[in-house]
């Protein structure tokens, strides 16, 4: 009897070796689920037959058989039921993938089914919402990038063919063709700098510096522009910070650059610094108009301005790039609006060890 149940074990463990095999090769998971599922049931069938063979008497196996079979029919049923909509949702994700590699970005993928197959659904789907945010805001970088550049480029061209037709003396447009070209140069600047942002190309050499120097010499640049428009410059609070100064100087640059933009006259526009343990707070406030609902996420987005008509100067590139130098210093921005009113833009910069 031991010999004989030893045979039964052996054989159905080699046969199923053989049967595992078999099912691997198989082309989908479909097949490879449904053969499993057969395998499950034909194997211990095949035992139990075998072994009721020999230790029934031949009236007996008929009721074997069929107690045996009708248990491997159910069986096979279920697995069938719980084979068919696996492979079901993997044909979606596959189908969903294949969409996406042809270019259709809105494709998205069932999220339904066993957890494993619908996280990578999930995953999926963030991954395709991912890109199609990246290709949309290409569209809009190239689309913005040609507006920018053609205005200065056409008012050039018209300055220039005056000019020469003898219509205008040189020195007269002297000065505007000089604003012009540092228009332009302004702006190439700084869609260099974001495309070294977005490859990670940025190498900077982070050390201590004290921040209230930097805010000092970033609101000494900014008085003239200030007191055109009677607004006041203040700077509170001093800190030390591990980071790239003229990174930082650059970012304050622009924070300070946008609030003067959006303060009315005989407002002001402060510069905070906040030290703690871990990190130093920067924040750069105003008294202006303070932020609508949903600016806050939006603005730091490129070529993105608050006004739609984009008359009131600036490239939609500053708060942009501000965001890249502060995270690739390993700090992080954001923007709120101020209880007193106005609007308040702060970073971080991590506190030296």
């Amino acid at each position: 009897m031991i010999a004989l149940a030893f045979a039964v074990v052996v054989s159905t463990l080699a046969a199923g070796a053989v049967v595992a095999l078999m099912l691997r090769a198989l082309p989908s998971v479909r097949l490879q689920l449904i053969g499993l599922a057969l395998a499950a049931v034909v194997l211990p069938l095949g035992a139990v037959l075998a072994s009721g063979w020999v230790m029934f008497h031949m009236g007996d196996d008929v009721k074997i058989l069929a107690v045996a079979s009708a248990s491997a029919l159910a069986a096979v049923v279920v697995a069938l039921a719980l084979a068919w909509p696996i492979g079901t949702r993997l044909a979606n994700l596959e189908a969903t993938a294949k969409r996406l590699a042809e270019g259709d970005l809105a494709a998205r993928a069932s999220e339904g089914g066993p957890r494993e197959v619908a996280a990578v659904a999930r995953t999926t789907n963030e991954m395709a919402a991912s890109l199609e945010r990246l290709f949309d805001a290409r569209r809009e970088l190239v689309a913005w990038a040609s507006h920018d550049l053609r205005s200065p480029i056409a008012a050039m061209q018209a300055m220039l063919e005056a000019i020469e037709d003898g219509l205008a003396d040189p020195r007269e447009y002297l000065p505007a063709l000089h604003e012009q070209v540092r228009a332009l140069a302004h702006l190439v600047d700084d869609l260099f700098e974001l495309a070294r942002i977005d490859a990670g190309a940025l190498t900077l050499e982070l050390r201590s510096s004290e921040l209230r120097r930097l805010v000092d010499a970033c609101l000494r640049a900014l008085t003239p522009e200030a007191d055109v428009r009677h607004i006041r410059l203040e700077a509170r609070g001093d800190g030390i910070a591990l980071c790239a100064p003229d990174k930082v100087e650059r970012v304050l640059f622009n924070l300070v650059t946008n609030s003067l933009r959006h303060t009315p006259a005989d407002g002001a526009v402060a510069v905070l610094v906040q030290p703690n343990a871990t990190e130093v707070v920067v924040a750069v406030e105003d008294t202006g108009e303070g932020l609508e609902r949903g600016t806050e996420e939006r603005m730091f987005d490129r070529f993105w301005r608050r006004d739609a008509s984009r008359a009131r100067g600036g490239g939609g590139l500053g708060l942009a790039i501000a965001r890249g130098l502060v995270e690739a210093q390993g700090g992080r921005i954001w923007a709120e609006n101020r209880p007193a009113g106005g609007a308040r833009v702060c970073f971080t910069l991590p506190a030296p060890a």
